[in-house]
């Protein structure tokens, strides 16, 4: 039997125990819920934002093809619509730097695989399990490297294994360790995540390390060298963590997870990164970014002439991404083409047209990036949000967003910021009342096109810092 396929057998038996051990748990959580009606903590709402950290790696989060994926974070924006807040996301594979920083009211969430442990329920609050799975001992497979296999808990004695700074699987082995005649010779790793040291074991690097079983399988797809079948404890309820105090927007989580779980779409979710097989192929493709650095193949073509605009790459791969999904024959409604999507009056501006090459294409959107941001700098008295402004004129052009700002200007708002004054007008730019405005020249524009463009290249473009090496940004 296939690797994949024992994976694909073995996960929803597990699921279906998590389901059953969680039952008990979620029937208290709803008791408690019907005592105290839920309340909101004001602050979240009003900030307008749920702070979470995440780490990066094959299931959680992580970029392909340029695209943001992954269970945590398919599940936390779906949380994050629920509260009808936006989600900000901070990457961090440091356990303990990340509830330091829970602790300290930095963040509101560690949305992470968690162990629900005796010594961490002391200090923090958690949310229901989210999932659950065992921890297993990654070796290298036994038919390469027979001396020094491992296949029960007491032969742990002697060895030194590799374990993330201030995670269950440390705590797991101190527990061993403690009840044995010998020592365990833990190495707690700062700074780096799970993933990372089962590469490290995959590569002879160090010899052992511990995993939950459900990233471990994962990986074994990508890793096919190394061993995953010597459990370390029985199944472990994995949740989020929230500071201590903050009960009721636990409780509001929980709620939500507990009827979320229900939902097609979390099954959908469950099922895209724990049962597809579509999994073995995005972690064995070049453009996984976790994995290879890179974001499309695209990347050098766009390192290149991001320079000549003064722009990081990155952001450059973010525009283009929202334009064409970087491919170079996608077509418009409108007519719009290539990589940067130029509209025929544009290309024909920097001599373009469809037969050019994607090289061509890339640099004559480049260009016009430049010709609107030399515009904007006459434009804007305050170049603070110019970024904005550039991003909207390239989706929608320099007229209509000369017309939001008017309109601002007009309506007692500041012409030279774009959240919560031009954006606002460019969106309502559809509405009779705007568009028909004596200070506007250019008429209607769909305003919620430009307005979205922005926000989502933007938001893009964080991901993509999040994930792509940040010394390829230089090169």
């Amino acid at each position: 039997m296939s690797q994949f396929k024992y994976i694909k057998l073995l996960i929803p038996l597990i699921f279906m125990v998590f389901l059953q051990t969680c039952n008990q748990q979620r029937k208290l959580v709803k008791l408690q819920m019907q005592e105290k009606p839920i309340v909101e903590l004001k602050h979240v709402k009003l900030r307008g934002k749920l702070r979470v950290i995440t780490d990066y790696n094959s299931t959680n989060y992580f970029i392909y093809k340029g695209r943001t994926m992954g269970f945590q974070y398919e599940m936390l924006k779906a949380l994050a619509k629920h509260m009808n807040v936006k989600l900000e996301l901070t990457v961090s594979n440091d356990l303990v730097s990340a509830f330091d920083a829970l602790e300290r009211g930095d963040v509101d969430l560690l949305g992470m695989n968690l162990a629900v442990t005796g010594d961490r329920v002391e200090n923090f609050n958690f949310t229901v399990p989210h999932s659950q799975s065992r921890q297993v001992l990654i070796q290298i497979n036994d038919s390469i490297r027979p001396v020094g296999y491992v296949s029960e808990k007491s032969q742990l004695f002697g060895k030194q294994i590799h374990v993330p700074k201030g995670s269950s699987f440390e705590e797991r082995l101190n527990r061993i360790s403690n009840v044995g005649d010998n020592d365990i010779e833990i190495v707690p790793v700062n700074q780096m995540e799970v993933e990372e040291l089962i590469s490290k074991v995959a590569n002879r690097e160090i010899s052992y390390t511990i995993a939950d079983e459900n990233v471990a399988m994962v990986n074994q797809t990508y890793y096919p060298n190394i061993d995953i079948r010597t459990h370390l404890s029985e199944p472990q309820n994995l949740a989020w963590a929230l500071r201590k105090g903050t009960d009721e927007l636990t409780k509001d989580i929980n709620m939500w997870l507990i009827d979320f779980q229900k939902t097609r779409e979390y099954k959908i979710i469950y099922r895209r990164y724990f049962k597809s097989s579509r999994i073995e192929e995005m972690l064995q493709s070049e453009y996984f970014t976790l994995k290879s650095g890179k974001i499309s193949e695209y990347d050098d073509l766009l390192k290149k002439n991001a320079k000549l605009i003064d722009w990081d790459w990155r952001l450059l791969s973010a525009l283009v991404y929202q334009e064409s999904n970087f491919n170079p024959k996608a077509r418009s409604w409108v007519g719009a083409f290539g990589l940067m999507q130029l509209m025929p009056e544009t290309a024909y501006r920097y001599d373009v047209d469809t037969l050019s090459t994607p090289q061509e294409n890339v640099e004559a959107g480049v260009k016009h990036l430049k010709y609107l941001e030399a515009k904007l700098d006459k434009t804007l008295g305050d170049k603070t949000d110019k970024l904005e402004f550039l991003l909207a004129s390239y989706n929608v052009g320099l007229g209509h967003i000369l017309d939001a700002r008017r309109l601002a200007q007009k309506n007692g708002k500041d012409p030279d910021q774009w959240k919560g004054s031009v954006d606002y007008y460019l969106l309502n730019k559809s509405k009779p009342e705007f568009f028909n405005d004596p200070v506007v020249k250019y008429g209607y524009c769909r305003g919620q096109e430009p307005y979205w463009y922005v926000i989502k290249i933007l938001d893009r473009y964080k991901h993509y810092k999040n994930m792509a090496l940040t010394d390829q940004a230089s090169s």
